[in-house]
Parts: structure tokens; sequence; C-alpha cells
């Protein structure tokens, strides 16, 4: 799979530093940090997967520091249907919760029970800590230790898969330092990142959170 990733287009990318927000530091406010340095605090990235299973399907990856919430998810976006008699609806969504409380589940619409013609955003949930409150979950860090005292490498990165990455991201890499007039956007302590975020996903088809209840059509 990695094999068919192309390496990453610089137009595809946006990268953040965040700054002060009340009582919060920025990042140049750092001591140890210089203070005309370019580093990214935050990256959004679209990768595309050039295979006939995935071809056309943009794979947004995030992440950074300082932000709203400290979590890892996947989060798969179904295309909103065709026609149907209810319009303007939230699109189902499949959510992989790696941490923290683990979960999968699917966020669905459905038409609220009674007379009224109106949907509500509900969930099909498995949270694993409510599903197996009798049993020790155990931390990413313990199980992966574990596999290492057996022997088992199945959890842990391939060489060849990690040079299949490098050769994903070095060229962004070489890019973003031979390029001194690109600049990281600023975003505040505590936020969901640069204010251009929306805009960029939004630019591939994913389209973050509307209200959860609608009117018909």
């Amino acid at each position: 799979m990695l094999r068919a990733i192309p390496p990453i287009d610089p137009k595809d990318v946006i990268i953040g530093q965040y700054v002060g927000n009340g009582d919060k530091p920025g990042y140049l406010e750092d001591d140890t940090v210089p203070k005309d340095s370019r580093c990214p605090t935050f990256a959004a990235i679209a990768l595309h997967i050039k295979n006939e299973r995935w071809d056309g399907v943009p794979f947004i990856l995030k992440a950074g520091k300082a932000l709203n919430e400290q979590k890892t998810e996947i989060r798969v976006q179904f295309r909103d249907v065709t026609s149907g008699i209810f319009k303007d609806i939230p699109r189902n969504e499949l959510v992989i919760r790696v941490q923290p409380n683990e979960a999968v589940y699917m966020k669905m619409n459905t038409k609220l029970p009674g007379l009224t013609m109106r949907t509500a955003t509900t969930e099909l949930d498995l949270t694993y800590k409510r599903r197996f409150s009798d049993l020790k979950i155990p931390e990413a860090y313990e199980a992966l230790l574990l596999d290492a005292f057996k022997g088992d490498h199945s959890n842990f990165v391939r060489d060849d898969e990690l040079d299949a990455s490098w050769r994903i991201f070095t060229p962004l890499l070489h890019y973003l330092d031979e390029h001194s007039e690109i600049k990281p956007d600023p975003y505040k302590y505590g936020s969901r990142g640069p204010a251009v975020l929306d805009e960029f996903t939004r630019s591939y088809g994913f389209i973050r959170g509307l209200s959860s209840a609608f009117s018909r059509s």
C-alpha cells in the first residue's frame, strides 16, 4: 500500500505553528526555541493511494501540538446520498478511536420517532471500557513491551515499511527546508489548528459537523 502512495505534493499540505493564548505561551516564546524558527507544530496532509481499490479517495492526516483535544482516531466519512426524502443531513461516519477511551462507533442519521419528519444523528457505539468493564485492558505500550519480550514483530514497523514511508515524506521535508519563504500559519494554543484548516479539508471532500437535527425537504 505504501508503495502505491506517491511523494507528497506541497500543494496538498498546510503547516502551522501555535501562538500564545491567555496564560498559555506560544512556541516562539520558549527560551530554547530560536525566535525566527519556522518549525511546524501542526500539519495537515492529503495522501492519495494510486491503486484500483483506493484511487480517487483522499486520506487526510492531521497532527499537532497545543490543540484543543489530545486524541488519536480514524474517521471514515461516507459520501452524500444522491437523493432522498431528507435534505442537508450530516454525512454518516465510521469512527475508530485509538486513544483515549478506545472505541468503534458508527454515526448515522435516524428519523426522530413520532409524527415529526426530522432526523437526528445517532450512534452505534462500542466503547471498550463500557462493554468490557470486567476486563483489564492493557495500555498501548504494555502490549508492545510484551510483544517485544515474546519476539512478536506483528505490531512493529519492518525495515522495508520504514523505507517506503520515508520515500513519501522526505521530499516534502527537503522542500520546506529549501523554501524559506514558506511560513507556518499561526493558530492559538488550545484551538483546532490554523484558520485555513476547514477550507483545506473541504477542498478534498471532507465536511465537518453540521447540526444534529434537520427539517425534511
